[in-house]
């Protein structure tokens, strides 16, 4: 099994803000992530695929192809959005970088078909990576 990572860049905007708690409840778990209207970061995402290289090509997978469907499917949703309000899914769950993370892993789980979607890890800050790999058996 060859493993490829290939590092993307995005800056977004979050706040964290769970509504079905009060505001002293929110700032204690928070703290100054809470501040409305959020703030931003400008994150790094590494996306590894796994898989035998293909005989014709020697690739695991054609990097072209996966940086189209990353541009298209990832940044094009992500790069320059307020994560609380232009994704539909943090409409209902806080944007933390770890439901960040899976969210990125599951679009591309769901979406890319050319090699396994092996691992994403979102790096957030100099200091702080969130990473979630796909299950064993799990073939995406």
């Amino acid at each position: 099994m060859i493993y490829l990572t290939r590092c993307y860049y995005l800056s977004a905007l979050h706040r964290l803000h769970n509504p079905q708690l009060s505001p002293a409840e929110n700032q204690v778990i928070y703290g100054k992530c809470n501040y409305a209207p959020g703030h931003g970061h400008n994150y790094a995402v590494e996306v590894t695929v796994a898989g035998e290289p293909a005989a014709e090509s020697g690739m695991v997978v054609n990097l072209a192809e996966l940086d189209a469907f990353v541009a298209r499917e990832l940044l094009a949703r992500f790069h320059l959005a307020d994560l609380n309000t232009d994704v539909p899914s943090f409409r209902q769950h806080v944007p933390t970088s770890e439901n960040f993370c899976l969210e990125i892993f599951r679009l591309l789980q769901q979406g890319f078909r050319a090699a396994r979607i092996e691992r994403v890890r979102l790096l957030e800050t100099s200091r702080n990576a969130f990473e979630y790999a796909a299950e064993k058996g799990d073939s995406g």
